[in-house]
């Protein structure tokens, strides 16, 4: 999610959960970003008309350069920060083409899922980490 004024406003991101070998992608916000160097699921705002699949794949092209697969949806959730509104629609993904490069974030990294809580996270991605950890639980 890029950074820009969002006082009194909902707004729809699709977000991926990039696995590769057993490790989920996490990736910290910059200074620059709104929620600066709390740690997300990348992805972005979804534009009018486009769905959250086209919306990660255009998203994910733009921030890191890759190819994706949007695979499984999880449940969407919505969270309530002080000044607006973040309805989150996550994926679970695999990289198809590209090999990652920043050009918003300031950095990534591979953990195991059951790792992720670990990190200072955007509130709004906590329910898809809980959900996302109560699968592989299940495993």
């Amino acid at each position: 999610m890029k950074s820009s004024d969002h006082s009194n406003c909902d707004i729809h991101v699709a977000c991926a959960l990039i696995e590769r070998d057993g490790l989920v992608l996490a990736a910290q916000r910059s200074e620059r970003m709104n929620l600066p160097l709390k740690w997300e699921f990348p992805g972005g705002k979804i534009d009018p008309g486009e769905s959250p699949a086209e919306c990660l794949r255009r998203e994910l092209r733009e921030e890191l350069g890759i190819g994706i697969a949007p695979g499984a949806p999880l449940s969407t959730t919505t969270h309530a920060y002080l000044d607006f509104k973040v309805t989150l629609y996550p994926f679970i993904c695999s990289v198809e083409s590209g090999e990652i490069t920043l050009h918003e974030h300031k950095q990534i990294l591979w953990l195991r899922p059951e790792r992720l809580h670990k990190l200072d996270w955007a509130e709004a991605d906590l329910p898809v980490i809980a959900e996302y950890q109560g699968m592989h639980a299940r495993k």
